[in-house]
């Protein structure tokens, strides 16, 4: 079997986490001693799963999907498809990427949904190589997924739907952070 590769966007401004009061870029803001961009390279490395990271300058969400995949495509043609996750999920599980994965054997496009919720990483055979590479503009991927007919994966993952864009969500995080290691 052919396993997807991880793809980690980390290639916006987080101009939302600035305006919002922040210091740093939102990727490099510190969350329970590290990154969170390396809360999310964590997790993706605990997964077992190839990853590439995407961090290069692009117009916008789906030039970067498309530049990644080409990226990816390029040094392993027998890739089993992509996970496109967005650097500013630190808290997604590694278990998450994994059966995002696993259903990728049965399912063209594969979205995990938290309480009815959907998230990210959205899961992509490598039959959608060429509808990927043909993204471009801000809407990342959206139109695959409605055109493929993806399916949702129900998880119990609140990190697949829990974002860094504001200073609020990083406490937000870092609050769910110590009662799940409270635990």
């Amino acid at each position: 079997m052919n396993l997807p590769t991880v793809i980690v966007l980390a290639c916006g401004h987080g101009k939302r986490f600035l305006a919002s009061g922040g210091t740093t870029h939102k990727l490099q803001a510190r969350l329970a001693g590290k990154t969170v961009l390396q809360h999310t390279l964590d997790a993706v490395r605990a997964s077992g799963l190839p990853w590439h990271l995407e961090d290069g300058e692009h117009p916008g969400m789906g030039d970067s999907i498309a530049a990644a995949v080409r990226a990816t495509w390029q040094s392993n043609p027998a890739s089993g498809g992509w996970l496109i996750l967005p650097g500013d999920l630190p808290l997604v599980q590694s278990a998450t990427l994994r059966a995002i994965a696993a259903a990728l054997d049965a399912h063209e496009v594969v979205v995990p949904v938290y309480q009815g919720q959907r998230g990210h990483p959205v899961g992509f055979q490598a039959s959608c190589r060429e509808a990927l590479l043909n993204l471009r503009g801000k809407k990342g991927a959206a139109r695959v997924v409605i055109a493929r007919a993806a399916i949702e994966l129900i998880v119990n993952d609140v990190g697949c739907v829990f974002d860094i864009d504001t200073v609020a969500d990083l406490h937000a995080a870092q609050a769910l952070v110590q009662q799940l290691t409270s635990r």
